[in-house]
């Protein structure tokens, strides 16, 4: 290992072990994020449905539909087992089999002539099906 002389090169070597020591910048970031017009929609439907303060939103894959697999999105009690996260003032949780599938995705909520509704823009994803309902990695 070479030690670092020169501002650049100490500058290179900091963010280089930040980015293994899991103090990065990245290290900040949401694992699962929220456009803004999704975490609007979740709020309002919290809102409409008086959903208690304990109940977060939970983000899920599962096994099913004609690609492998599919989302599911509801209000629940977190698990033991459960992530934790807020992302946009909205609290998420995710059992951690289905945020192995979920890191980096955004979920968004679009409005349009086939309806309105959530949904996933995942990086993970390697095709989905016709219908567009389910996905495989």
């Amino acid at each position: 290992m070479s030690v670092a002389t020169t501002e650049p090169e100490i500058k290179e070597a900091q963010a280089e072990a930040h980015a293994h020591d899991g103090h990065g910048a990245d290290a900040d970031a949401p694992m699962v994020g929220l456009s803004d017009k999704a975490a609007e929609k979740v709020r309002e439907i919290r809102g409409e449905e008086n959903i208690e303060e304990g109940y977060a939103l939970r983000l899920k894959v599962q096994g099913g539909g004609c690609s492998g697999f599919s989302y599911d999105l509801y209000f629940d009690q977190p698990q033991e087992t459960d992530r934790p996260f807020e992302v946009k003032g909205v609290k998420l949780i995710c059992d951690e089999m289905s945020l192995m599938y979920l890191l980096g995705t955004e979920v968004d909520y679009v409005e349009g002539l086939h309806g309105a509704g959530f949904k996933f823009n995942n990086p993970n994803v390697k095709s989905t099906c016709g219908c567009g309902s389910s996905f495989s990695v």
